[in-house]
């Protein structure tokens, strides 16, 4: 039986992702925890992650799942989600926090001229929150049925900047065009929530299951 870890370490939308895991892969053992001898042995592993960053990677810490996230991340299926994504890059300027390094690029915050009130000009609001369509900039084992440009939901209010453009698998509007969607051989990572986007945010769960990088 193929065993799916959702890493417990206190700072996510866990039940949401586990529901959802659990409704796509029926014949999977699906295992939310904060033990790092279960997810080490997992076969497949999922980091989702809401709220400030330095609380993330603090408690992250604290939980003793740092390096057994690293690890996993080197060889195993790995999805990042929301903060989760973000959590894989370099750095964060969300309270200056340094993250995992495990892909090349920075987090930061919605800025510009359209987030900016002016004459004539309504400013998008902070965060970003809502339904906003996905451009598949590359395609990948987890966009297998789901249409280019289908709605997923988002609630956020820092995104990635990838430093290498391999990386980016996923794009979305907001103020200007950002990367919503990174992959680099077992990880595959999302800003957005597939647990609140419907059927293409369940295909999403069920392509990670069946994937084999």
């Amino acid at each position: 039986m193929t065993v799916i870890a959702i890493v417990d370490y206190g700072m996510g939308n866990y039940h949401s992702v586990e529901r959802a895991l659990r409704h796509v892969a029926p014949e999977a053992e699906v295992r939310l925890t904060g033990d790092a001898a279960v997810i080490r042995h997992a076969d497949r592993v999922v980091l989702p992650g809401q709220g400030a960053m330095a609380d993330c990677m603090r408690t992250l810490e604290e939980a003793g799942l740092r390096e057994v996230v690293l690890s996993v991340s080197q060889n195993k299926p790995l999805l990042g989600v929301c903060v989760g994504e973000q959590m894989l890059f370099a750095r964060s300027e969300e309270g200056d926090t340094d993250c995992l390094n495990r892909l090349p690029g920075e987090v930061l915050h919605f800025a510009g001229a359209a987030f900016e009130a002016s004459a004539g000009h309504e400013r998008l609001k902070i965060p970003h929150m809502g339904w906003n369509g996905v451009r598949q900039t590359q395609s990948h084992p987890l966009w297998a049925g789901i249409a280019d440009n289908a709605p997923f939901y988002f609630v956020h209010s820092y995104h990635v900047v990838v430093a290498d453009p391999s990386v980016s698998v996923g794009e979305a509007d907001y103020g200007y065009p950002f990367t919503c969607a990174v992959a680099r051989d077992n990880i595959f990572a999302v800003q957005f929530h597939p647990e609140k986007s419907a059927q293409d945010g369940l295909r999403l769960y069920r392509n990670f299951v069946d994937w084999n990088p």
